[in-house]
């Protein structure tokens, strides 16, 4: 379930590669954010080794790469979600970045209503899908490390993808 994203949102990417090239930068997002799932898939969120090895260097209290993984879920689909916006609409400014922003926040809350019905579905067996590891407040903070991601990607980057928007547009036309 973790890697259902990269496993079938990148060869999507790849066959629609020719109707909507992406920047460069969309694509090395969609790369890096595919190594995470994939890790987070491969190890589960809760037991992988850079977790543990953030717990052990900063004496957290849990392994925290789920919540690279939800920072991740944020920072990387909020310049997908930034791109399709500003190449198909006529949205530019705070609105394309509140739109976008909105965009990972509705999937984020989207992943969170799955681990909910996954818990359900599948009781105690939930428990290494959903790498709460006791928290009571997994969810929250989930939900707002992905908002914290969105707005961090666009503070950092919205000149270098506008630059890449331009020249590809350029390109295009």
């Amino acid at each position: 379930m973790e890697a259902l994203p990269a496993v079938l949102g990148l060869p999507l990417v790849w066959l629609l590669w020719q109707r909507f090239p992406w920047t460069r930068l969309a694509a090395w997002a969609m790369a890096l954010h595919a190594v995470v799932l994939l890790v987070g898939a491969h190890y589960t969120y809760a037991e992988t080794p850079l977790g543990f090895w953030l717990q052990d260097a900063f004496d957290f209290s849990r392994n925290h790469y789920d919540r690279i993984g939800h920072i991740a879920q944020g920072f990387f689909p909020a310049l997908l979600a930034r791109e399709v916006l500003s190449r198909e609409t006529p949205l530019r400014g705070g609105w394309l970045a509140f739109l976008a922003t909105c965009f990972c926040l509705a999937f984020s809350a989207l992943y969170e209503l799955i681990e909910w019905w996954a818990a359900l579905a599948l009781g105690a067996g939930a428990d290494a899908f959903l790498a709460t590891q006791g928290d009571p407040w997994d969810t929250q903070w989930d939900m707002f490390l992905a908002l914290c991601g969105a707005v961090l990607a666009q503070l950092i980057l919205t000149p270098t993808h506008n630059r890449q928007l331009a020249a590809l547009r350029a390109a295009r036309y």
